[in-house]
């Protein structure tokens, strides 16, 4: 496989209805990166995916947004990896996290899944927990709030003031794993 690649997967649901949410930070910060990248997205149809590709030095940087659903992105980021010859190693996966505080950012390779789907269907798809997850933390939910329903809720208008922020420092963050 390809050391000169890296595959960036913002893990988040598709359409207008899931915009603005907690459990589309990860499309949000893909959005950001494509941006600070100058690479605007357009439709990868072998991979159900949306895709921006860039360079930044030698490093080729594909940024993805997978179609299908966050339960079931583990597909088309296999197929990603697969159709970019990118090793699981190169592959970052950014999703939202309840176990950190609002606006806390971390990066990791492996580990668990915390009981978010879409990482359980990435590490599922690829075989292997051996990726690299770049965690956005979105907070626990108040009281006792069912935690499915707080990720799918809007940001508080408060909180998303913070938002491009966060995407900010998470953009951060992925440009210092490439380099």
């Amino acid at each position: 496989m390809t050391t000169s690649s890296f595959l960036v997967v913002g893990l988040g649901n598709p359409g207008p209805k899931y915009a603005g949410t907690r459990h589309n930070i990860g499309f949000d910060v893909a959005d950001e990166l494509a941006h600070e990248l100058f690479a605007s997205f357009s439709v990868h149809k072998k991979t159900n995916t949306d895709i921006a590709e860039a360079r930044r030095g030698d490093t080729k940087v594909i940024v993805a947004k997978p179609r299908s659903f966050m339960n079931l992105s583990g597909g088309p980021i296999k197929a990603l990896a697969q159709y970019f010859n990118v090793s699981p190693a190169r592959i970052i996966v950014v999703h939202d996290e309840l176990e950190l505080d609002f606006g806390q950012i971390k990066l990791r390779l492996g580990g668990g899944d915390h009981g978010h789907n879409g990482l359980r269907s990435t590490t599922k798809s690829l075989g292997t927990k051996d990726y690299q997850r770049l965690s956005v933390g979105i907070g626990r939910p108040p009281g006792r709030m069912d935690p499915a329903a707080f990720v799918l809720k809007p940001w508080s208008k408060q909180e998303a003031q913070e938002v491009p922020i966060m995407c900010a420092d998470a953009v951060d963050e992925i440009l210092r794993a490439l380099d």
